[in-house]
């Protein structure tokens, strides 16, 4: 089942079970879906690839908005907003360890060829696409410099 299929029956769930914060959560997710349906250049489809994506970035948005309610001592807001990043989450796949990680990064570095921090670009490339939604970005980068110097 395509990803804004299970969302549009997690939404119909979640009305029955009257969860709000699941529901709010899933209409979050569809109001993106549908942004990124619509927007310009789009072909009016959304494939599993790309709802990931979205559904990763709104993750990280939640997170870091916990985080800066949590500085400001606002749990209750801090809490709302976990809550709202874990139903997220049960759309993700399972993240790969970081071990796992650096084992398919050195993979790649020596399916390329790339010796130097140069080629980190063509890594990055390469293992974005291979990794996709279930590593972070931002810790494959650290990995590939952490390899490549």
């Amino acid at each position: 089942m395509a990803l804004l299929e299970q969302v549009n029956e997690g939404i119909k769930q979640a009305m029955l079970s009257r969860d709000k914060v699941r529901l709010e959560a899933l209409r979050g997710i569809k109001k993106e879906f549908l942004e990124a349906m619509t927007a310009k250049g789009a072909a009016g489809e959304l494939d599993d690839d790309h709802a990931l994506k979205i559904i990763a970035k709104l993750v990280k948005q939640r997170e870091e908005s916990a985080s800066l309610y949590r500085d400001a001592d606002r749990l209750d807001l801090a809490e709302a907003e976990e809550a709202e990043a874990e139903v997220y989450r049960s759309f993700l796949p399972a993240q790969l360890s970081e071990e796992k990680i650096t084992e398919k990064v050195k993979e790649i570095i020596s399916k390329l060829g790339v010796t130097d921090i140069k080629g980190m670009g063509k890594v990055m490339g390469v293992a974005t696409k291979e990794l996709g939604a279930s590593a972070d970005g931002k810790l494959i980068s650290q990995i590939v410099r952490k390899l490549l110097s």
